[in-house]
């Protein structure tokens, strides 16, 4: 009975892999509103900085859109904020792991683990991760978005872009990571970053599409 389910779920993969391949259309969906125009100060926090990708980044990258700023709060607590988004589209590349990209760029991962953060309107999936290099400890908050749903998985988010692909013809995601460097508190870096999701998400909506 195993073995048969085994084969159906295959059987199954095979037939969804099928339509992807022979539905899914290059054509890139464009964003509610471009980065350029997202706000420099939201609730109580202010935006510190913005950096510009390099062109041998985003060459690897291939994003259609990113924002990285950094943001101070009123308590002078500093979070670095990072949105790309990926329409999908002919020139469009694939989402990077932080799991890879990260220890590629010299940091360890301490710790890791998906969990779900309350924001308007319900609550977020997303990853708990710490990271280390050198000295210096960060706290990363980041998921994946496709249609409005948040993922904190890599299989599940090819699973959720082939069936956005099947049932409405596109490929868009993007991805979300605010990080909290600490030296003292943990848990006062995830309370940083939490309130940081909850004040930014209902913005980050006015931006992707759905």
């Amino acid at each position: 009975m195993i073995g048969r389910a085994k084969f159906l779920a295959l059987y199954a993969l095979f037939i969804v892999a099928a339509l992807y391949l022979n539905l899914h259309r290059d054509t890139g969906v464009p964003m509610k509103r471009p980065f350029e125009q997202f706000p420099s100060s939201v609730s109580r926090w202010r935006m510190q900085g913005e950096n510009v990708l390099s062109a041998d980044v985003q060459a690897v990258l291939k994003a259609s859109d990113v924002l990285l700023r950094q943001y101070v709060g009123a308590g002078g607590d500093r979070v670095t904020f990072y949105i790309g988004y990926h329409d999908g589209g002919k020139e469009a590349g694939e989402i990077h792991s932080p799991k890879h990209c990260l220890p590629g760029s010299g940091w360890f991962e301490v710790s890791s683990r998906r969990t779900r953060v309350e924001v308007p309107g319900g609550a977020l999936n997303l990853v708990r991760a710490v990271y280390q290099k050198g000295e210096s400890k960060e706290l990363f908050l980041y998921w994946y978005q496709v249609r409005g749903q948040s993922i904190s998985e890599e299989y599940s988010l090819k699973l959720a872009e082939i069936a956005n692909s099947v049932l409405y013809g596109r490929r868009d995601a993007a991805f979300i990571r605010i990080s909290v460097p600490f030296g003292g508190s943990e848990e006062r870096a995830q309370a940083t970053g939490e309130r940081f999701v909850a004040d930014f998400y209902p913005v980050i909506r006015e931006f992707l599409p759905i």
